[in-house]
Parts: structure tokens; C-alpha cells; sequence
């Protein structure tokens, strides 16, 4: 499993190995029934401390996508979201868009972006 955290990104560092661990989840290079490295080796991978791969494996739990056994590891259960999409996801999206937009794209250069990525993370689920 590859994932990086940016000191620069504005979110929690937390938040960043949730929707790095996410994305592998989505694209399929965590496949159900693979089991996360350990918190400790991810935190020194990283740099960070445990105490934050922890955390970011226990709301990964919340969301359904994995199971955390203590002293057997973290496996992935699931490539579906428990909770079902609602106003944080929608305003998640809204500000990626306004990103975007604000950053002057073209609503075509949007579309492009969100085609390409719909494509990478939809390419081994099909």
C-alpha cells in the first residue's frame, strides 16, 4: 500500500491517509479481504505519529470500509460507504468545484478532470 501526506494540504493529516486509504479502496488496489499494514509501520512510513493512523483506521472503521481487529490489523470489509451520501458529501464536492472554478477552468476543463478521475477510479471495479 502507497500513500503520501502533504504537510502543505490544509487537511488533518488524519483526513489525508482516510482519503489516500479511500482511493486505494475505490480503485481496487485494496481489494476486499486485504488487510491494512500495521499503524505503527504506516506511522513510520510516514512520519506521523501512530496515534493518527490509528485514528484515521478507526473512522475507515466507522464508514464501513474496514474492520479494525486490535492485534491482528485492519482488514477491508467493504467498498461501499455505510452512510449513505448526504449534505457532507455534497458540500465536499461543492467546494472541490468551487476550487476549480475559482482556479479559472472552463466548465469542459471541469468535466475533463472529473471524467479523467471518474475513469481511474472506476477502472478495475468494472
Amino acid at each position: 500500500m502507497y500513500i503520501t501526506v502533504d504537510e502543505k494540504d490544509r487537511r488533518p493529516i488524519y483526513q489525508q491517509i482516510v482519503d489516500e486509504i479511500k482511493g486505494l479502496i475505490a480503485t481496487g488496489e485494496l481489494a476486499q479481504g486485504t488487510f491494512l499494514p500495521p499503524v505503527r509501520q504506516v506511522a513510520a512510513d510516514l512520519g506521523v505519529n501512530l496515534n493518527t493512523v490509528a485514528f484515521a483506521y478507526r473512522q475507515l472503521q466507522q464508514e464501513g470500509l474496514v474492520k479494525v481487529r486490535h492485534g491482528a490489523g485492519a482488514l477491508v470489509i467493504s467498498r461501499v460507504l455505510t452512510e449513505p451520501i448526504g449534505e457532507q458529501s455534497r458540500s465536499q464536492l461543492t467546494a472541490a468545484l468551487t476550487h476549480l472554478v475559482l482556479s479559472g477552468l472552463k466548465p469542459s476543463e471541469v468535466r475533463n478532470l472529473v471524467d479523467e478521475e471518474l475513469r481511474r477510479l472506476y477502472a478495475d471495479a468494472g
